[in-house]
């Protein structure tokens, strides 16, 4: 059996599914692509035995039918540094034996029987399905995934929360000391519901959907999930559990506000870390006078550092303290040139959000107080 195919777009779909494989697998199979060519077509599948990531492209010519698996390593290696040319495949049953031809060399693959490869699960045919953008999805990902938690105390936790509404949707990712909240008016479902994206698909999400791509399937029930577009599926189990009420913590009523330049607050911020309690990070936020004020120290080193950053804030002196690190965090998330930061007392969240928010859509970021030393 012989086929031909662009080595560029094999490399780039052979990319993609890799995002999958696990750095070590229970079953030696998993460590490779399974190949299936049919119609004119090679279908790319990888997998961890929990995701599945499925991807194909159009062959230049086929001769005819088959199906094995290709150690994912290896493959990659062979075609990693061609330039963009065909690539002349030949698959020899007898032996399991792929040999491939380029302009200028050629190499043989020793290749692994299909049989063994698990495959996915089919998804309930009634599952509900949600439709948006693939900028729309990025993003959320992109603002919500520093967030989520990095233990499996409270699994639900770890994941970002797409809570589906009728007329909007939200991503919520928290941890319990920072939260995001990011509202999407321009995603209008018709009814209600919601699915915790593993912190590893969205990893994967990030890594190989571009925001330019059409429309994003995603299509679920109680325990699965598939992520369609035009170039590849993704399977996954859902993260399954109640999600915490989030909204329940936003302080609703912050009489303290003061807007100031996110540029000039990732600065200050980076400089203020290098003095503040390695293990705490803690750092004083005061507000006085069109001021904030950052301050921090590490007792144990005997060092400190201020910074005094312009700020329009025209109310009462008031103090609150906050990690450093996750505030740094939230100013690099965030797209704005300016950034508000509103609070109620020392006591209570702080909320960030940008001065602007982007048409139909409020993010909103919440940050818990420290306790400060005075």
């Amino acid at each position: 059996m012989k086929f031909t195919i662009s080595s560029s777009a094999l490399y780039s779909r052979l990319t993609a599914a890799s995002k999958v494989i696990a750095s070590k697998n229970s079953m030696p199979i998993l460590d490779c692509f399974l190949f299936n060519l049919r119609d004119n077509r090679l279908t790319v599948t990888a997998s961890d035995s929990e995701k599945y990531f499925i991807t194909g492209m159009d062959l230049i010519d086929l001769t005819d039918e088959a199906m094995f698996c290709v150690p994912a390593r290896t493959i990659m290696e062979s075609i990693k540094e061609l330039a963009e040319q065909p690539i002349n495949f030949e698959y020899i049953n007898d032996t399991h034996e792929l040999l491939g031809f380029h302009q200028s060399g050629s190499f043989s693959i020793m290749t692994k029987d299909a049989e063994p490869f698990p495959l996915q699960q089919d998804i309930n045919p009634e599952a509900t399905m949600l439709k948006m953008s693939a900028e729309t999805l990025v993003n959320g990902i992109n603002r919500t995934i520093f967030a989520t938690a990095t233990d499996e105390i409270r699994l639900v936790m770890t994941g970002i929360y797409i809570d589906i509404r009728p007329d909007h949707i939200i991503f919520a990712g928290t941890d319990g000391r920072k939260l995001v909240r990011n509202i999407v008016h321009t995603v209008q479902p018709g009814f209600e519901g919601g699915l915790i994206l593993p912190k590893k698909v969205a990893t994967i999400i990030k890594a190989v959907l571009a925001k330019n791509e059409t429309d994003v399937v995603i299509n679920f029930d109680s325990e699965k999930a598939i992520i369609q577009t035009p170039d590849f599926e993704l399977h996954f189990r859902l993260i399954e559990g109640r999600y915490p009420n989030y909204n329940a913590v936003i302080p609703t009523n912050n009489p303290f506000w003061g807007t100031v330049d996110r540029a000039a607050l990732i600065g200050a911020l980076k400089r203020i870390g290098v003095f503040c309690n390695q293990s705490s990070s803690l750092m004083k936020v005061h507000l006085e006078n069109n001021l904030m004020k950052l301050s921090g120290q590490d007792n144990d080193f005997a060092t400190s550092a201020e910074e005094n950053l312009y700020c329009e804030y025209n109310n009462a002196p008031i103090s609150v303290g906050f990690s450093c690190q996750f505030m740094l965090e939230i100013a690099t998330v965030l797209e704005d040139a300016q950034l508000t930061l509103e609070l109620a007392d020392p006591s209570r969240p702080g909320v960030i959000v940008p001065a602007e928010q982007p048409e139909g859509e409020e993010i909103l970021m919440l940050l818990m107080p420290m306790m400060l030393n005075e």
